[in-house]
């Protein structure tokens, strides 16, 4: 029998998913469902966005208005129906390639217009719908089928790369910390501005099989020993940091106007003809 949430939040008939055993993908679209559902939200005023690949295909599980764009195209399309209906609660579910790289120009244009959208990028560090092709988010050194002998480029900090390009929220969550995830992914709703998180996800079929990682419980044990809350690092002696990786909220700033509200004063200057 299906949770009650599985029955709320999602298209009961599209299941059991597709995903890969272990896949991590699956774990954050239910953070996704359970944040949506712990803050009341009207689910006919939610609209979920994506674009192509692995992560993409949450759009069709999710019981809301959904649109399952092209490649890269997510924001875009998230960016129209906001615009449309800024009443709309408009969240992005895409992936380290679909928003880093064929979409990496969408993202930075998205994050300093500082339109109410929240991005949430499953990152599982390859591309994996689509044969294990490295990506902007595979590490350094680390193996794809596109690089089989290491990947000689830099892999982007994705929350940094949103901050830098003017997210007004910003943050990072993994598969493993399942009930940090679901509370910053609310916040990441509430707050009014462009909001990203990086949530990052385990593939053990590609990345994990050509990397020696083992299998997906290796891999999220490896996430609970090595990614650490932003606040709890705070207390911490610059030794206990030392190759850990910040989780959590990592950056919110309240001083910018959001894109449709700026966007609504100019059609009523305009005589409120939209």
């Amino acid at each position: 029998m299906p949770s009650k949430l599985i029955e709320k939040t999602m298209r009961v008939n599209r299941l059991p998913h597709i995903w890969c055993p272990g896949c991590g993908h699956g774990i954050l679209m239910r953070d996704v469902a359970q944040a949506i559902d712990n803050l009341g939200l009207d689910p006919d005023k939610v609209v979920i966005v994506s674009g192509i690949g692995c992560s993409s295909r949450a759009a069709g599980y999710m019981n809301y208005n959904t649109l399952h764009t092209t490649h890269g195209r997510a924001l875009a399309f998230a960016t129209g129906v906001k615009l449309a209906n800024p009443d709309l609660t408009v969240i992005c579910i895409t992936g380290d390639g679909d928003c880093t790289a064929i979409g990496g120009n969408h993202l930075i244009h998205a994050c300093r217009r500082n339109i109410d959208i929240t991005s949430i990028v499953f990152n599982n560090n390859i591309y994996g719908m689509t044969g294990g092709q490295y990506s902007p988010t595979t590490p350094h050194g680390e193996k794809g089928t596109t690089a089989p002998y290491g990947n000689i480029d830099y892999n982007f900090d994705i929350p940094k790369l949103a901050e830098a390009s003017g997210a007004t929220f910003t943050g990072r969550c993994t598969a493993y910390h399942a009930q940090a995830a679901i509370k910053l992914i609310e916040n990441a709703i509430k707050h009014h501005g462009f909001s990203l998180i990086e949530g990052v996800s385990v593939c053990p079929t590609y990345y994990g099989r050509k990397n020696k990682k083992g299998d997906s419980v290796n891999m999220l044990n490896w996430q609970k020993d090595n990614f650490i809350d932003v606040r709890a690092a705070e207390k911490l002696p610059p030794e206990k940091k030392e190759g850990k990786i910040l989780i959590g909220e990592l950056s919110r700033d309240e001083s910018k106007e959001e894109y449709t509200d700026m966007y609504m004063k100019i059609i009523e200057r305009c005589g409120g003809n939209r």
